[in-house]
């Protein structure tokens, strides 16, 4: 008689000794799927990105900006440094004065309303060297009805109207110049 019972091996069988099925590493493939399906999202979101960016419409100036009167264009070279600093569109006189020490202010207005600050030192006909004989500021902002003050990235501020420049150094130091006119 078998002493074994049904389904039984007659010698010990550990899991080791199992080798009915051989297991194949799933590393790679799971790497490739991977792969592959980062580059799908990828292109997609490539696309979807270029569909939308041509779809937006381009900004335009607001209806609701209230532009200043002006009476003319600002300096072909405000026009220029008004470009690098992102003015929107063409940059317009808002208030022109000349200083008893020759230098000339010119306040200027963007498409969108912003204000802008240049200066020259011997006026439109002068050399125009940014930051020694010139200055542009886009930090302007209107005080009243006439006055309008700009500040500088050291800590100057530049208060104008057509009656002085008022600049107002950083470390306390005021200098007044009278506005003669044109």
């Amino acid at each position: 008689m078998d002493r074994l019972g049904c389904g039984c091996h007659p010698v010990p069988v550990t899991p080791l000794d199992d080798h009915s099925q051989r297991q194949r590493p799933l590393f790679f493939p799971v790497v490739i799927a991977t792969a592959l399906l980062t580059i799908i999202g990828l292109a997609g979101g490539y696309l979807l990105g270029e569909q939308s960016t041509r779809a937006k419409p381009q900004p335009t100036p607001s209806p609701s900006v209230s532009l200043l009167p002006t009476t003319g264009r600002c300096p072909e070279q405000t026009q220029e440094v008004g470009r690098q600093q992102q003015a929107v569109g063409e940059l317009r006189e808002v208030l022109r004065v000349r200083t008893e020490r020759k230098t000339v202010v010119w306040i200027c207005q963007d498409e969108a309303g912003g204000l802008y600050y240049h200066a020259n030192k011997g006026g439109t006909g002068a050399v125009w060297v940014e930051g020694k004989t010139a200055l542009f500021l886009s930090q302007v902002w209107r005080e009243g009805e006439s006055r309008y003050v700009a500040q500088a990235y050291d800590g100057n501020i530049f208060s104008v109207d057509r009656k002085r420049l008022l600049i107002s150094y950083a470390d306390g130091s005021e200098e007044v110049q009278k506005v003669i006119g044109d």
